[in-house]
């Protein structure tokens, strides 16, 4: 299968460069797999929508702050860094974008000279490994000066207002986040209040949750002409026992598995085993789900609409359909749903 199978054409304008004004006011398109059939809805109406029984998985990890500006101390020159994931005791690997070129030795000055990181190695991409130096806690630095990772399609300017800084801080992480560790939020959670998850809860649907902590791979393009030779991004996950539980009892009473965006589909997916129930652990996964791919563990799908050629769009066509999905999408374009991370959902039954 090629990877221009999954091009559309969306209008710039349609990409959301700010949240709904409530969580659950955003827009929701039910697209019923078993027919073909597509109607229009707003994520407050999930109650109604989902059934007694049903068990929503959430993804509980928790957005860092992990956006932060520094200088060369050599040259002066500006530096921004993306922290991803500690390698090893005080060694993070960074996305490193600084005036002129990055090398070994290089020292950096971060958050208003607060502290001070070395530059161990480069590689492509911006990637490079940034050594700690000091006594410091980075992530109660990152707390105070760090800004949300937000991707590259919703615009801020490094002047951008205090109240839309800690707007993003609020709305770029679902209220339910308890695990740090991600660098992208699991956006389909974004849609949900904890007044609508209390009406779900009072309506019947169950919930349990798992952590995928959520790292650059998520933007990375299918550059390959087939997408059979993308190779994903590994990822850190964690399925707890009760989790794994709440899972494997739904199947065995054949209640629906309502996976809350791409990531928890991801995480339970690579922990299904032969007998299509899961097993709890950590691990790393660098699953790619892409058509035609047959689904063990989730029955329906909570999901924003997705960048072109994306893995994750891909994931939704496994999931739905290529052509439906692309029916899907020409609907949500002619009636002007608004796209990627601050935009509307899809509810795939």
């Amino acid at each position: 299968m090629l990877t221009k199978d999954f091009d559309y054409h969306l209008p710039p304008e349609l990409i959301a460069q700010r949240p709904a004004p409530r969580r659950e006011l955003s827009r929701l398109m039910l697209v019923r797999r078993a027919g073909g059939e597509i109607l229009h809805y707003r994520a407050s109406d999930l109650p109604s929508l989902l059934r007694a029984g049903d068990l929503m998985v959430l993804n509980d990890t928790r957005v860092i702050p992990a956006r932060i500006f520094g200088r060369k101390r050599k040259t002066g020159g500006k530096a921004e860094i993306l922290f991803i994931e500690e390698r090893e005791k005080n060694t993070w690997e960074v996305l490193l974008h600084s005036s002129g070129r990055s090398a070994p030795g290089d020292i950096l000055l971060l958050a208003g000279d607060k502290m001070e990181a070395c530059v161990k190695s480069t590689g492509a991409r911006g990637r490079a490994l940034l050594e700690l130096r000091g006594d410091h806690d980075l992530m109660k630095i990152l707390e105070e000066e760090g800004l949300p990772p937000l991707p590259p399609y919703i615009k801020r300017t490094k002047n951008e207002s205090a109240f839309q800084r800690q707007l993003d801080r609020e709305r770029y992480q679902t209220v339910y986040a308890k695990t740090p560790g991600a660098i992208a939020a699991p956006t389909a959670g974004l849609h949900l209040s904890n007044e609508l998850l209390a009406a779900l809860e009072k309506t019947g649907v169950q919930r349990a949750s798992v952590t995928l902590h959520v790292g650059p791979g998520t933007f990375v393009p299918v550059r390959s002409e087939k997408i059979a030779g993308h190779k994903m991004e590994s990822e850190r996950f964690i399925i707890l026992p009760e989790a794994a539980a709440a899972v494997n009892n739904a199947r065995a009473g054949r209640r629906r598995i309502v996976a809350v965006g791409t990531t928890v589909v991801r995480a339970l997916e690579s922990a299904a085993g032969s007998e299509e129930m899961i097993a709890p652990g950590r691990g790393r996964t660098d699953i790619f789900i892409h058509p035609p791919y047959c689904f063990k563990i989730v029955s329906a799908l909570l999901t924003n609409f997705h960048l072109p050629r994306s893995t994750l769009l891909m994931l939704v066509s496994a999931f739905a359909g290529r052509a439906l999905v692309r029916r899907a999408y020409e609907i949500a374009v002619r009636e002007k749903y608004r796209f990627y991370s601050y935009g509307d959902c899809m509810l795939i039954v």
